[in-house]
């Protein structure tokens, strides 16, 4: 071994460069950060903020309202992951609408939810298709499976969103953007690319110790040098073109349209919708549920958790209103959030 070459352990640890924000846009990155102890290691001068990531998260309340209507008021049985069920919507969650009687059924994929609509062919069913670039493809094959075996009483309620126009917008932010790994692993690396070229800098990183340190290390190194970077240090997943078949099965069946996101309000171009040619998939159009203008309880700053302008911990209500068992708030909710994160590993 080189005694003169420094271990990524050793960069991270020694760095005494200028202060440095870096974006953990994915909320898996930031769980795994808190969990491998890696924010012990930096220095006082090196930030670690909480960005959009977490799909849960970033959903907006007038979404879970929406479901808890197709429960209640069209005796719709909703399939959905669980981390959904305790998000507040404005009056209610899915978990009081099933306290109400409303049928929630847990799954886990959209796969899951198009085989139950086939088994139970008395029932109207609604997958909550929430998520990024990553999850888009299996609701779309759901969609595309219904089509061909005939089922009339699938379809989806669409909260998917696009990454590109969140890093734009949250630009500003921060320093340097860790990129998620899963996503890019799909979409490739020619957006974050292209993003150097205005001036943002980021890495893709992986998910285990030695390849989040080796990211972190890569950065503090590179943003010492002045110039705007990108570094793909998830070689082994991400590639430069992503996944094909994935990116032409969504074209195929979704389009782009503006999407709401919690704390950053409406970013256009972000979110995806069936198109017309999909749309009796579309639990939008099919049971013409009306506009929902949610309403987040005031005293919840997740919001700005999202965006990366407070921490979880700066929240009046986190730890003490607001717990894990007891959620005022979706970042609360999601294995992916950041205030589930600094709960369960460290309330900085």
């Amino acid at each position: 071994m080189d005694k003169g070459k420094k271990t990524a352990k050793e960069i991270i640890e020694e760095y005494d460069g200028p202060a440095v924000r870096i974006m953990e846009v994915c909320g898996t990155h930031t769980h795994e950060i808190f969990r491998l102890g890696i924010r012990k290691l930096l220095p006082k001068q090196v930030e670690l903020i909480s960005g959009p990531g977490c799909p849960v998260c970033v959903t907006p309340v007038s979404y879970i309202d929406e479901a808890v209507y197709l429960a209640l008021e069209k005796n719709v049985t909703i399939c959905t992951f669980g981390d959904l069920v305790r998000v507040p919507g404005t009056k209610k969650s899915l978990a009081d609408a099933r306290s109400e009687g409303g049928k929630i059924h847990i799954v886990y994929s959209p796969a899951d939810a198009e085989k139950y609509a086939k088994e139970h062919p008395d029932e109207e069913v609604v997958f909550l298709s929430v998520g990024f670039e990553t999850t888009t493809p299996a609701g779309c094959l759901s969609v595309k499976k219904a089509k061909e075996e005939g089922i009339t009483n699938y379809s989806i309620l669409i909260a998917n969103k696009t990454m590109p126009q969140a890093y734009e917008a949250l630009k500003e932010s921060a320093d340097i953007f860790l990129y998620p790994g899963h996503v890019n692993a799909i979409t490739g690396t020619k957006l974050c690319e292209d993003l150097v070229k205005e001036g943002v800098s980021g890495v893709v990183a992986g998910f285990t110790a030695k390849e989040l340190l080796t990211a972190l290390a890569v950065a503090l190194t590179r943003f010492q040098k002045g110039k705007p970077f990108f570094v793909n240090c998830y070689p082994r997943v991400v590639t430069e073109e992503g996944s094909k078949e994935a990116q032409k099965l969504v074209d195929m069946l979704m389009e782009p349209c503006d999407s709401e996101w919690r704390g950053l309000g409406i970013i256009p171009g972000s979110g995806l919708n069936l198109r017309p040619e999909w749309e009796m998939y579309d639990a939008r159009k099919k049971y013409q549920i009306p506009v929902m203008e949610g309403r987040a309880n005031p005293a919840c700053r997740c919001g700005e958790v999202l965006q990366g302008k407070c921490k979880p911990s700066d929240c009046k209500v986190f730890g003490t209103v607001c717990i894990p068992q007891h959620p005022v708030g979706a970042c609360m909710v999601s294995g992916e959030g950041a205030c589930s994160a600094y709960y369960m590993y460290g309330r900085e």
